[in-house]
């Protein structure tokens, strides 16, 4: 099989596409002819190995497919590595994909459609009325959060970084989009809500963002950290500062879902209705050759994609 294959850890420039012998799957695991493949940014730190735990080498990166076994479509994390033609799945990773919802409709949900889910209604305890910051609104969790905070009930205010972004985020229902490079964020957060504080963050971007965003939290408001985009850690916070209003930092990691069927299963499950019901419109960015991988690494690195990115494993 044709996979991407790491020897090295650094940035794209290390993904190669060789050629690879079929892995073997376990005693609890079937082995998936690969359709499709999602790229996340978990991926860009995996890569380098700076992802909440450590790699080890050689690896096929990437965890997120779809693929046929025995003439039934699944949506799965892959044990093997999913950037690859086939790969091997754990049996109760296993999400058949109805009809209704396309491979790659599919891709979006399993990482990034379950991060948004889990930050709003798991983290967050997201109300009717609420005021929600949405940052890297343009991108995979991004894009079905807002459109999740909206059917909710809540404002959403989206951050990005360029009008083409800005645009997409108001077409999936955003309130109000405040400009990432504004050098006064929190001010701009504030303004976008009507001159007031707001009540939930959902923030990945790390560094100054996070700084400002914390700035920008009401009295009993949360910010919800589940990345460092910028390679950038934010100020240290002294938990007596956060006693002054009330306020609540928490962070979240998808990981620590997998394994839980109510927290994975049902919750995609729940994910795959609204798309079929047209009421969650999953936003595929790009679709790249397993051969461009590291093209498509690059451009998500650089900010210059949109929407869930993936892989052709047929390419």
């Amino acid at each position: 099989m044709k996979a991407i294959h790491i020897t090295a850890f650094g940035g794209p420039e290390v993904m190669n596409l060789v050629e690879l012998a079929d892995p073997v799957p376990g005693a609890d695991e079937v082995l998936l002819e690969v359709t499709a493949i999602g790229i996340n940014y978990a991926d860009t730190h995996q890569t380098e190995n700076s992802y909440l735990s450590p790699q080890t080498l050689p690896m096929i990166p990437g965890l997120e497919i779809t693929g046929t076994f025995e003439g039934k479509r699944y949506l799965a994390s892959a044990s093997s590595g999913g950037y690859a033609q086939k790969a091997t799945v754990n049996k109760a990773a296993l999400i058949a994909i109805p009809d209704g919802v396309t491979d790659q409709q599919a891709l979006c949900m399993l990482v990034q459609g379950s991060t948004a889910w889990h930050l709003l209604r798991t983290m967050g305890h997201i109300e009717k009325g609420q005021s929600v910051v949405v940052h890297a609104a343009a991108g995979g969790v991004g894009t079905i959060a807002i459109q999740l905070a909206k059917l909710w009930g809540a404002k959403v205010i989206a951050v990005t970084s360029s009008e083409e972004k800005s645009k997409l985020a108001k077409s999936l229902g955003a309130d109000a989009v405040v400009d990432a490079k504004s050098t006064e964020l929190s001010k701009a957060i504030r303004e976008a809500n009507g001159g007031k504080c707001v009540d939930l963050i959902l923030e990945m971007v790390g560094g100054t963002t996070f700084d400002q965003s914390l700035l920008a939290l009401t009295s009993f408001g949360k910010l919800i950290t589940f990345g460092m985009a910028s390679r950038t850690a934010p100020t240290p916070i002294h938990p007596g500062a956060l006693m002054h209003g009330s306020k609540t930092v928490s962070g979240f990691w998808l990981s620590n879902c997998f394994g839980k069927k109510e927290m994975m299963n049902d919750v995609i499950d729940e994910l795959f209705k609204l798309v079929i019901d047209g009421k969650l419109k999953p936003i595929i960015g790009a679709t790249y050759p397993l051969s461009e991988a590291a093209s498509a690494h690059r451009s998500m690195l650089a900010r210059g994609t949109v929407g869930k990115i993936a892989l052709d494993p047929a390419l």
